[in-house]
């Protein structure tokens, strides 16, 4: 099977690489031909440093390679989804199965990306999402690790899942592409939000405490967006939302940790040197929640912390003394 990855930062490439190991025909493709250039060069991506690209991997800057592709991985930055789906829709075929492995809400209008990439292809064909637990820096040395593959075709999902099974990749599949892809977005906000309570000086029992019930909040704004409420309580949610939120590998995690430290939080994305989606995605939460009429606290004072510099202890107190709530009937994602 021919497949193309379109987009060279970390999760692209070590997603590549799983292809590669699978024996399928893989081209990795950068926007930037000069990168492109230098990776089939050198053999290394700076950002998996110490991996090695095999020799059967093509890297190019020539979008001419997305000709004849059965899967197409989409897998740039959330705000370069668009444009990269715009550019690769001439070369879409009814046949070509496109599968979204960016993590992020479009800022503006709060659309899933998958939903981005099928208004930039006219609904040309099917898309799948893969998300789950997956630091790209572990996959690129062929650690154990699970994702789900969702699509509501199921036939595509299980293409996707094909593709990329093997003995330390492990897929499953789900029809729900909506939770999956809100599940893998939402998550980003939670792992600042920890971040940040690590910068405070905040240890274990806070951290369990915000992100079991950050969970309930995503799961409730989830179900109201179509999502169901296994998919919260399993790898696309709560595997995610674990890994996110406790490991240095996670962007969002380290810039949270700055933050609590005293950085502000330009300084703090500036430091991490990357995108930072849980900023971008808390900004959509805000507005979806407003929209749909869902009470998500933590969220909202992720959100003023954020974009409106609350003072980080006050908003500690704040959710610490809120009325008395019965766990039963909060804990949604049970």
């Amino acid at each position: 099977m021919k497949t193309v990855v379109l987009g060279t930062g970390g999760w692209g490439t070590a997603l590549s690489l799983v292809l590669c190991d699978n024996g399928h025909e893989t081209v990795l493709w950068s926007h930037n031909s000069a990168k492109a250039a230098e990776m089939a060069k050198t053999r290394e991506n700076p950002l998996l440093r110490g991996v090695i690209l095999p020799e059967k991997l093509q890297i190019t800057g020539d979008l001419d390679c997305l000709e004849g592709a059965d899967l197409v991985v989409s897998a740039p930055p959330s705000f370069a989804v668009r444009e990269t789906a715009r550019k690769m829709a001439p070369y879409l075929t009814e046949r070509t199965v496109v599968v979204s492995v960016s993590k992020g809400i479009e800022r503006d209008t709060n659309l899933r990306l998958s939903q981005v990439i099928q208004e930039e292809t006219g609904n040309r064909c099917p898309v799948a999402a893969l998300s789950g637990p997956s630091h790209a820096e572990e996959v690129g040395i062929r650690m154990p690790t699970g994702c789900v593959s969702a699509c509501p075709d199921r036939a595509a999902a299980r293409l996707v899942q094909d593709a990329f099974m093997n003995d330390y990749f492990r897929v499953y599949t789900s029809p729900d592409i909506v939770g999956v892809e809100l599940a893998g977005a939402l998550k980003n906000v939670v792992a600042l939000s920890c971040g940040i309570c690590a910068g405070l000086g905040f240890q274990d029992n806070t951290k369990a405490l915000l992100m079991t019930r950050a969970m309930a909040e995503l799961t409730r704004l989830g179900e109201k967006l179509g999502g169901t409420r296994q998919t919260f309580g399993g790898l696309a949610g709560m595997g995610d939302l674990i890994v996110t939120c406790t490991s240095l590998h996670s962007r969002n995690n380290r810039a949270g940790i700055l933050i609590g430290q005293g950085r502000s939080v330009q300084e703090a994305m500036d430091e991490v040197g990357a995108v930072v989606e849980g900023y971008y995605a808390a900004e959509s939460i805000h507005q979806l929640s407003a929209r749909e009429g869902v009470e998500m606290p933590i969220c909202s004072c992720a959100y003023e912390v954020l974009y409106h510099g609350k003072p980080i202890r006050d908003v500690v107190t704040e959710l610490m003394t809120r009325a008395k709530k019965d766990e039963e009937r909060e804990a949604a994602w049970l």
